[in-house]
């Protein structure tokens, strides 16, 4: 059993609108860690949040045919951010790209309103979560402003919606930084799983600053690696093993509410 995942964690300062400036920007700092078996990536991370639907791809278009490369290449995992155009519909997708070719993804289900990601910006929600599997670890995907809703974001009961990862990519905001940190380690606690949280740094064309703090967090909210306001890369090691035994010492899980949210 495969029971270590070594992650990498990506954190760039994305330039707004040009995904060939992202392409590299991201690929240098995938470089300083060589070995990782998944590397996480932001929200929107070639374009920027949020950036236009006429930047939106298919999934055969660019970014993801660069994420494809990128896993080829590295014999990683890479999750990460980007807009897709669908079914004449707008996502903003998280697609997680293997070293097989392999393609699995989740959309944005709840849109960002405060900002108009819900009308003006022309996107379309995501209806049901989604994970994906390394070994024997489940993962689950979530993308920004999820974090704020807890019941959506449960680790459930029923084998779909279990996992003892969960992913946060963003571009939360430095005025708002404190809740996010917040939010991460809460997340972790009270689902009892390894929660990892990538959000991007720098400032975007309407003057919105991003100051990054991605992070990660154990099962019992202490917090593994947490990065400051400037592009960065980290690699965390995570123990299958280890969660399992906070798990079995604090079976806290199987009393957990019964209910799903469709």
């Amino acid at each position: 059993m495969a029971s270590i995942l070594q992650c990498g964690l990506i954190q760039p300062d994305v330039a707004w609108r040009d995904p060939a400036t992202n392409f590299r920007r991201l690929d240098t700092l995938m470089n300083q860690l060589p070995g990782c078996d998944l590397y996480i990536l932001p929200e929107t991370c070639t374009t920027g949040f949020p950036a236009g639907i006429d930047l939106a791809e298919p999934m055969d278009g660019p970014s993801v045919s660069w994420l494809l490369q990128q896993a080829g290449q590295r014999n990683a995992a890479i999750a990460a951010g980007v807009l897709i155009e669908e079914d004449d519909r707008i996502f903003n997708r998280m697609v997680v790209a293997k070293p097989d070719g392999t393609l699995s993804h989740y959309d944005k289900r709840h849109l960002f309103s405060y900002a108009g990601e819900d009308k003006a910006a022309g996107y379309s929600p995501g209806i049901q979560r989604s994970g994906v599997q390394f070994d024997h670890w489940r993962v689950d995907l979530q993308i920004c402003y999820d974090l704020r809703f807890p019941v959506w974001c449960r680790n459930q009961a029923s084998e779909f919606n279990r996992y003892d990862l969960q992913l946060f990519v963003a571009n939360w905001p430095a005025p708002r930084i404190e809740a996010w940190l917040a939010l991460l380690k809460a997340r972790a606690i009270e689902n009892q799983a390894y929660v990892i949280g990538v959000n991007r740094v720098g400032t975007d064309p309407s003057g919105t600053q991003y100051s990054g703090q991605s992070a990660v967090y154990d099962a019992d909210g202490h917090c593994l690696v947490q990065l400051e306001n400037e592009p960065a890369a980290v690699m965390v090691e995570l123990d299958l093993e280890k969660l399992n035994e906070i798990r079995t010492r604090l079976p806290f899980l199987p009393d957990r509410d019964r209910f799903e949210l469709g």
